[in-house]
């Protein structure tokens, strides 16, 4: 495995491969948790319904989506084995952090950038090691300020995407830099148009983060299962 920039040139995905996205409320999109094959309406399904139209002759890869909203990475490491090792991805994309600098502004609950970082650091390792045959995707982080308040959140949270970056690099991770995808948009977009609080992207929003996981990991095509 080794780490491309959103601009980078994917490999194609076989009709076999199975592709798992973990992370907080942006990855969850509103899914069907009694539902195990929901997706949710947010970038996972542009993801899926995207690879699905450039599929010759099958469904394309398998998608599932185990994001849960309100998750920091602590949560993530609690559910990790089941969510994710259990299922045998061969591609597996982790977005996460934001509630772990919101919670400090908005409860006072700390999750030190350095906890926050081995934390991460630690579920990428174990899955290379269960998983040795598995690519490992981490999309960053990001904020659209909407209010005067949410600027003084960059303090936590730009530390906080670099240790992003440096666990993403240190355990050959792909990366989707969301956060530099969303900035870009806003040269034609309102932050609210993206984001309404911020945070929570607008369709318009997801399919920015969609686009930017399919430039950096995806391929035009997705290879059909040989026949015969």
């Amino acid at each position: 495995m080794h780490t491309e920039g959103t601009h980078g040139e994917g490999t194609a995905f076989k009709a076999t491969d199975t592709l798992l996205f973990i992370g907080d409320s942006i990855t969850d999109a509103g899914r069907d948790r009694t539902d195990s094959a929901s997706l949710g309406s947010g970038y996972v399904n542009e993801i899926a319904r995207t690879l699905h139209e450039r599929t010759t002759g099958g469904p394309g890869p398998a998608v599932i989506n185990r994001g849960i909203n309100g998750n920091r990475v602590y949560d993530l490491e609690a559910r990790w084995t089941t969510d994710v090792i259990a299922h045998r991805p061969t591609v597996v994309t982790v977005k996460i952090g934001i509630n772990d600098t919101w919670r400090r502004y908005d409860s006072g609950l700390a999750s030190p950038v350095d906890e926050f970082e081995a934390c991460l650091d630690g579920l990428l390792a174990g899955t290379a090691r269960e998983l040795p045959a598995a690519r490992l995707v981490v999309i960053t982080p990001f904020l659209l300020p909407v209010t005067a308040e949410q600027e003084d959140w960059f303090e936590d949270l730009t530390p906080r995407t670099e240790a992003v970056l440096r666990a993403a690099e240190a355990n050959g991770a792909q990366l989707v830099r969301a956060d530099l995808a969303m900035r870009q948009a806003r040269e034609r977009y309102e932050a609210a148009e993206l984001a309404r609080d911020g945070v929570h992207p607008s369709p318009a929003g997801h399919r920015i983060i969609a686009d930017a996981w399919l430039a950096a990991v995806g391929s035009a095509v997705v290879t059909p299962v040989p026949r015969g």
